[in-house]
């Protein structure tokens, strides 16, 4: 009689086991393909005649792999355009730099427009200036036009408390700025100076991308924002809309239609970038732009 209830336990232990199994299996083979998608940097570029978009958005820094995606698609006969979507406060110089000039190679070849979101500041806008035609919304914030480098100092705090650090340098501009003594004349002239060749690069691809007297360009670039209706009144942005109006630009002014599919560029999996946007948002935040020493940086940040 206590056969029949140990076989019925027998086979329910059976069934979790091949349950569990199988449940590791089926995780497997997702895991497998995810990380063959992440291998190959889900970077190519489908067959088929298509309009391709690069979402920018976030702090803006150099990325080796968009870079290389967009000069592929710069010579890819597939692509019939390039939509570029800018959600971005700004980021780094040379981040800027690096995607402006990577974006004019293909406006070399392709026709390019620039779509901003909320915002599109400071180096959001940089990434902008290399397309045809910009679009943005009436309420996008725009501009900042300018260059930021940011530092602090607590020397009087660790004073206070009986610090007294101790600095070896090869010369009195190698430690400016410093958070251990405030800024000398000297240094900050220095540091100035590299600002100014910084700004003056920024207002020189402005002037170039909208085609703007060098005089007009230097009044809008004091690092003021712009809304997006603003910014047309600037002759910084040429019209208002979104992805709508940028397809319908390009079918009637550059022959590309509306019915040809829209596809995203993608470099990094999925889990990849959640993971890479949590923790780049976070350190940036915290480090870069509170607390740390940074590179120069074109970033819209509104006063705390």
């Amino acid at each position: 009689m206590s056969l029949e209830p140990d076989l019925l336990a027998d086979r329910r232990r059976l069934r979790r086991r091949l349950g569990l199994w199988r449940g590791l299996a089926i995780l497997s083979v997702f895991g497998a393909i995810a990380l063959l998608a992440t291998l190959r940097g889900q970077d190519s570029i489908p067959g088929g005649a298509h309009v391709l978009r690069l979402p920018v958005s976030g702090f803006i820094a150099e990325d080796r792999r968009v870079l290389q995606a967009l000069d592929r698609a710069a010579s890819d006969s597939s692509v019939r355009a390039l939509i570029v979507a800018i959600n971005s406060p700004g980021g780094t110089m040379a981040g800027g730099e690096a995607l402006h000039a990577a974006l004019a190679r293909v406006a070399e070849r392709k026709p390019v427009v620039a779509v901003m979101g909320a915002t599109a500041a400071s180096a959001g806008y940089m990434v902008a200036l290399p397309a045809h035609r910009v679009i943005a919304r009436e309420s996008t914030v725009t501009g900042s036009i300018g260059v930021l480098m940011q530092s602090f100092e607590v020397s009087e705090l660790m004073e206070r408390a009986g610090i007294r650090p101790q600095v070896l340098t090869t010369g009195p501009l190698k430690d400016q700025p410093s958070p251990f003594r405030p800024l000398t004349e000297e240094g900050r002239a220095a540091l100035q100076r590299v600002i100014g060749d910084l700004h003056g690069q920024f207002v020189a691809m402005v002037a170039a991308g909208r085609r703007m007297d060098p005089a007009r360009a230097q009044e809008v670039a004091d690092g003021r924002v712009f809304t997006g209706r603003q910014a047309i009144e600037a002759g910084l942005v040429d019209a208002i809309g979104g992805e709508r109006e940028a397809r319908a630009w390009l079918a009637a002014e550059r022959e590309v239609p509306e019915s040809l599919p829209l596809r995203d560029i993608q470099t990094r999996g999925v889990a990849e970038r959640l993971v890479s946007s949590a923790a780049e948002g976070l350190m940036k935040s915290l480090f870069s732009e509170w607390l740390g020493v940074d590179a120069p940086r074109a970033v819209w940040q509104p006063s705390r």
